[in-house]
C-alpha cells in the first residue's frame, strides 16, 4: 500500500505547504521513504473550521449510528492487513507480536465505546419532573451530557496504534460526538497515514461529514500550538512529555476562551515492597520487577521507575535477583533517536550521581536502551529532587528506608503518579492500610502483588492521576470513563416534550436507564 506523505483534510489528501521530513527506521538506522509534507497555518485553520462545521451534524447522530461508525473504523483498520504492521515495525523498531497485539487493543477499545453507546448510560440522563402543587411550584428539570466540540488529539510516540490516530483519545471523542483533528507523531508518520485512511474511509462509508476527522503532519511545536489556539477546538487529548504537555496547557489557558487539556505526561510508578513480603519472597519480587522494567525496553508510561523498601531480611535477595535478571536482559532498539538519547543522558546522570550506587547497568549501542538499577537512601532521595525525575526507559531507582515511618515520609514527598503498587503479605495488611490514603491521593491506580506495566482496556480502568501524571487527575484516558473528558452537562427547564432530546422524553424511546425523581428507572 503506497504512502503519500500527505495530510488529510476534509476527506482529501493534500500536500503540506511548510516543508518536509522523513521517518526514521531505528533498527536499520536509516531514513524511510517517502517524504512527509508539513501543513501550514492555512491548512490547520481549514481542518479546524471543517471540524467546527461538522460538530452539530455529528453530535446529532444517534448513539447507534456512532456505534456503527466506531465498529467500521475498527473493521477498516483490520482491512489494512500486514501493510500496517510492517510499516509500524519499520518506524518504531517494535516486534511484530507487540504491534499485532496493539492493533487488537486499538480495535477492541473502539468496539468497547461502541457498546457503551448502544447501552446508553454515558448520557447520565436525570429528570426532576414538575411539582405544580408545591409552593412555590417546582419546574420540570431534565439533564444529560453532550459533546464539548471538536477535539485536538496528539498521537503518542510509544504506542503507534493504541494511543495514536485511532487510539483511546480519538475513540472516546468520537463516542461523545466530537470531531477530531489529529496531529500525527513525527516518529511514525507512515503508520499514522495508513490508520488515518481507515478512519476517513469509515467516515465516508457511514455518510458522515468529512470534517469529522483530519490528519495533520509535521514536526516541531508550531503545528500543535496553532491547533490548540484555534477557536473551533474545544478540548485537547495529549500523551507525551511533561514539557510538551505543560506547554499546551499554557497555550490553552491563554486563549480568550480557555479550554481543558487532558495530558498524560510523567510518572515513575512507585513499587512499594512491604517488610513481610520482602522477607518471604524478595527474590521472586526482584525477578518480576525486572521483567516489568524491561518490557518493551521500558517504554511504557506505567514502567516501575521507583522501588521503595525497608532495609531488612529479603532486601539482598531482591537486589541480587533483580540485578541478575536485568544484566541478562539484552539491550534493545528504542522507539526513536530522541527517546534513546534522552535515556542515555538520564542513565548517565544517575550513574555519576554521588547519592546513588549502581546495582546493575547494561551497556548499549547508539539508539538502544540497556537496563539499569540504582540504589539510594531515603535521606538522599528526600534531599535530591533530581532523583525523582522520570527516566523514560528500563531504568529504576531503589530507595532503601530505615523503617515504615520513613517509607511513609518518602511516599508523602512523591508527585502525582499513574500507578502505585504494593507488594504485600497478609502480615503487611496493617502497614498497607496506613499507606492507602496517601496512595489514593497520589495515584490513579493502586495494585497489589502485581506489576504496573499493562493497562487493561475495560469499564473500570483508570489511566490517570494527579499532576504531573496527568493534567487533570479527575479523568482517565483508558476505559469507558474516558468519554467524560469530552462531555458537558446541559439542563432543560420546562421544555416541551417535542423539543426535548430523546434521552429525556417521558416515553424513553431509547430505552435507557435514567434517574427520575431520585429513582433509577427505565420508565
Amino acid at each position: 500500500m503506497s504512502i503519500s506523505g500527505e495530510a488529510i483534510i476534509g476527506g482529501v489528501h493534500e500536500r503540506g505547504a511548510a516543508g518536509s521530513f522523513k521517518a526514521w527506521d531505528p533498527a536499520r538506522r536509516d531514513y524511510l521513504e517517502p517524504s512527509f509534507h508539513m501543513v501550514d497555518a492555512a491548512q490547520i485553520d481549514r481542518a479546524c473550521t471543517l471540524a467546527g462545521e461538522a460538530f452539530d451534524i455529528f453530535r446529532s447522530t444517534t448513539d447507534r449510528q456512532r456505534a456503527a461508525f466506531l465498529d467500521t473504523v475498527a473493521e477498516q483498520i483490520l482491512a489494512l492487513g500486514d501493510a500496517l504492521i510492517e510499516r509500524a515495525m519499520a518506524e518504531t523498531g517494535l516486534p511484530r507480536m507487540r504491534l499485532e497485539g496493539e492493533r487488537g487493543r486499538t480495535c477492541g477499545q473502539l468496539r468497547l465505546f461502541a457498546e457503551l453507546l448502544r447501552e446508553g448510560s454515558w448520557r447520565d440522563a436525570r429528570m426532576d419532573t414538575a411539582l405544580p402543587q408545591r409552593t412555590p411550584p417546582r419546574p420540570d428539570l431534565r439533564y444529560h451530557l453532550i459533546g464539548v466540540g471538536p477535539v485536538a488529539v496528539f498521537a503518542a510516540s510509544n504506542f503507534p496504534l493504541a494511543f495514536s490516530v485511532a487510539g483511546g483519545d480519538t475513540a472516546s471523542a468520537f463516542a461523545a460526538g466530537c470531531p477530531v483533528v489529529l496531529k500525527a507523531h513525527s516518529a511514525h508518520p507512515g503508520t499514522s497515514e495508513l490508520v488515518a485512511r481507515a478512519v476517513v474511509e469509515a467516515v465516508r462509508l457511514c455518510g458522515l461529514p468529512p470534517g469529522v476527522f483530519a490528519l495533520l503532519t509535521g514536526t516541531g511545536n508550531g503545528i500543535g500550538q496553532a491547533l490548540v489556539r484555534h477557536p473551533a477546538i474545544q478540548a485537547v487529548g495529549f500523551t507525551g512529555s511533561r514539557s510538551g504537555g505543560t506547554a499546551l496547557m499554557a497555550v490553552a489557558a491563554a486563549r480568550s476562551q480557555p479550554i481543558p487539556v487532558y495530558a498524560e505526561m510523567s510518572s515513575i510508578n512507585p513499587l512499594i515492597i512491604l517488610p513481610h513480603a520482602l522477607g518471604d519472597r524478595g527474590a521472586d519480587i526482584g525477578k518480576g520487577f525486572a521483567a516489568s522494567l524491561t518490557m518493551g525496553v521500558g517504554q511504557f508510561c506505567t514502567n516501575p521507575g521507583l522501588v521503595l523498601a525497608v532495609d531488612g531480611p529479603g532486601l539482598d535477595a531482591f537486589c541480587g535477583a533483580a540485578g541478575e535478571a536485568l544484566v541478562a536482559a539484552p539491550a534493545a532498539v528504542m522507539l526513536n533517536q530522541g527517546i534513546a538519547e534522552s535515556y542515555r543522558k538520564g542513565v548517565a546522570a544517575l550513574h555519576t550521581n554521588d547519592a546513588v550506587t549502581t546495582l546493575a547497568r547494561v551497556e548499549h549501542d547508539e539508539g538502544q536502551g540497556g537496563a539499569a538499577l540504582f540504589r539510594t537512601s531515603a535521606e538522599q532521595f528526600l534531599a535530591r529532587h533530581e532523583l525523582h525525575d522520570e527516566v523514560f526507559g528500563p531504568a529504576s531507582v531503589l530507595v532503601v528506608c530505615r523503617d515504615l515511618a520513613q517509607l511513609r515520609e518518602v511516599v508523602e514527598g512523591l508527585e502525582g503518579q499513574l500507578t502505585a503498587t504494593l507488594q504485600i503479605d497478609p502480615a503487611d495488611h496493617d502497614a498497607a492500610r496506613a499507606l492507602l490514603p496517601l496512595l489514593e491521593r497520589r495515584a490513579g491506580r493502586i495494585l497489589a502483588n502485581g506489576f504496573p506495566t499493562g493497562v487493561e482496556v475495560s469499564s473500570a480502568m483508570v489511566h490517570g492521576g494527579p499532576f504531573p501524571a496527568t493534567a487533570d487527575g479527575r479523568s482517565t484516558s483508558v476505559g469507558t470513563g474516558a468519554i467524560a473528558r469530552f462531555l458537558r452537562p446541559v439542563c432543560y427547564q420546562d421544555l416541551p416534550q417535542a423539543l426535548l432530546p430523546e434521552a429525556l422524553r417521558d416515553d424513553n424511546p431509547l430505552g435507557i436507564w435514567r434517574r427520575k425523581d431520585g429513582a433509577l428507572t427505565k420508565e
